[in-house]
């Protein structure tokens, strides 16, 4: 799962690019994406347009509001900020170990190296938040949180979408095992 603050921009190109970066790698995954705020609204035109230059198509995205039975379920949250993971834990405390800002995720993936042939990704997700603590999400952060392109122009929604594009490209390579 991947969450933004109102899912509209980040989080539907996120979760498409992840999603079609896995299904690249032979990975069948369900890939959804949530938001903070109320449900029911598109994606701009501008992350429309970024998409369909991928060949992605969000013309059809609606909003969805994320609640704590859409988190129990998911066996791994992405996170565009770190307000985003403090909330998901707030709806869901056991999801704090599985909750991650997408940033955060593929650094630590990095540190511990990917998946191994075998390895569930629960287990691999679980060696990612090995030493984690909570108070290291406190706050905004370069670091961890993805710039929010709303209401900006069509240049910061595809900087945005380079971004996710590497940081997703980044993530697969970590959790698809290669041997």
């Amino acid at each position: 799962m991947v969450l933004c603050t109102a899912n509209r921009c980040r989080s539907p190109l996120a979760a498409a690019l992840l999603h079609n970066v896995l299904a690249e790698r032979g990975v069948s995954a369900e890939v959804d994406a949530f938001g903070l705020l109320e449900p029911g609204f598109p994606a701009p035109a501008e992350t429309v347009a970024v998409a369909a230059t991928r060949g992605l198509d969000l013309s059809d995205h609606r909003s969805r509001r994320l609640d704590a039975a859409v988190v129990s379920h998911a066996d791994l949250v992405l996170a565009m900020e770190r307000r985003h993971v403090r909330e998901v834990v707030a709806a869901d405390p056991a999801a704090w170990p599985r909750t991650f800002t997408l940033k955060e995720i593929v650094r630590r993936g990095q540190r511990i190296g990917g998946r191994k042939s075998g390895e569930a990704l629960t287990t691999w997700v679980a060696r990612a938040h090995e030493g984690r603590r909570s108070r290291e999400l406190l706050g905004a952060s370069e670091l961890d949180d993805v710039a929010d392109p709303v209401g900006s122009p069509l240049g910061e929604h595809e900087d945005l979408a380079l971004e996710l594009e590497d940081l997703t490209r980044e993530l697969a390579e970590l959790i698809v095992p290669t041997d």
